[in-house]
């Protein structure tokens, strides 16, 4: 399996190019473990979570793996976002992930520090962009992936981020199978990262109401983009909530969004004053999009009605669209080796095709 080792295992220190990408209420402490041990490398939600309880998720991981290979993922817009890059150099962890990224200082920081910094982006811009500003791997994620996606698929955004920058990409969107590995590494990808297919695990923490919704999905169609969360697109299986919510005015979904906003500030502890701070920074620098920014704070709300509340329809669910070819769900060890084992099969025949004179090889593929 030598091709299966790539400078995303170099690295990251993992055995396996397959990464387990930062989902809400999602990649806690077990699934990060069960991608360790499995042989991926996981990415710890922290956009969730208060500083207490990623701390507490942090050593958790590292007790149960004896290890520091894995990631944390935030949001600078979060309140405690300074302590989730303290702990992510006070522990050593082996890298961060982001959206909005961090400023070069904060970048600077990590790298002194040996933290790889591996934001998710959806379009050669903002690829270029977070180079610019010190990425040391990027992941991209083609429109077929869940949650905030792009709208170019990964099959065209992936060779023209690979042409365009000089770190190591990773492919993300659209992949499940061992076959999808192949092809990501074949085109020039140092792995792929997968948020459906580990949502849809055993470890995954997910109440079995949502998982149960996300096996009955058998249609792709059923698993669209939407621009009324936020303003952005936003690709999720549909949903009672999500219909309301494209049916809402302006003020509606502004009125649901501040409802939303206000139960995360309670529950999370946020100062008012933040709350305040974050509003006055949006509207100095992008005044017009001050619905979408209290739309996507209070994500965190909506994903826990479904995520953790176990309330299928009364949150938002985020999907890739590989959700529809799933119908079981597996441990994240099973998952890995079997995308393992097949991508190996793929890439050994593809080989042996490759080493047979040109005539032999046509009989053989036909």
């Amino acid at each position: 399996m030598s091709w299966l080792e790539t400078e995303l295992t170099r690295r990251l220190g993992c055995r396996y190019p397959v990464v387990q990408t930062a989902m809400g209420w999602v990649a806690d402490a077990n699934l990060v473990i069960g991608t360790t041990r499995g042989g991926g490398f996981g990415f710890l939600a922290a956009a969730t979570l208060n500083t207490a309880q990623t701390r507490s998720e942090i050593e958790k991981i590292i007790a149960a793996t004896g290890s520091r290979n894995f990631g944390l993922n935030f949001h600078m817009f979060q309140e405690n976002a300074a302590d989730c890059v303290d702990m992510a150099i006070e522990y050593g962890l082996k890298a961060v992930s982001y959206g909005r990224g961090p400023d070069a200082a904060t970048v600077q920081r990590f790298k002194d520090a040996g933290v790889l910094c591996i934001p998710t982006v959806g379009a050669i811009k903002h690829a270029l962009k977070a180079v610019q500003m010190g990425a040391d791997m990027i992941t991209i994620q083609g429109g077929e992936g869940g949650g905030h996606t792009g709208g170019v698929p990964s099959s065209i955004l992936l060779p023209q981020v690979l042409d365009a920058v000089n770190v190591p990409v990773i492919a993300a969107g659209g992949f499940s199978t061992g076959r999808g590995l192949a092809s990501a590494l074949a085109a020039g990808a140092c792995g792929i990262a997968m948020g459906t297919r580990f949502l849809m695990s055993q470890e995954s923490p997910t109440p079995a109401q949502t998982l149960e919704r996300y096996l009955k999905v058998t249609d792709p169609q059923q698993i669209r983009v939407t621009l009324a969360v936020d303003g952005m697109r936003h690709r999720m299986i549909e949903n009672a909530f999500i219909n309301r919510l494209e049916k809402a005015s302006g003020l509606g979904r502004l009125l649901i969004a501040l409802r939303s906003a206000w139960s995360w500030k309670q529950q999370t502890g946020m100062s008012s004053a933040h709350m305040l701070r974050t509003l006055l920074q949006v509207l100095k620098e992008e005044p017009e999009a001050l619905s979408q920014t209290i739309m996507a704070s209070n994500q965190p709300v909506l994903l826990q009605k479904s995520m953790q509340d176990g309330l299928p329809d009364e949150g938002i669910l985020p999907s890739g669209q590989v959700a529809a070819a799933i119908d079981a769900l597996a441990s994240c060890e099973t998952i890995i080796r079997e995308i393992v084992e097949q991508a190996d099969a793929r890439l050994a025949d593809l080989y042996q095709r490759s080493a047979q004179p040109r005539g032999q090889a046509s009989r053989s593929a036909s």
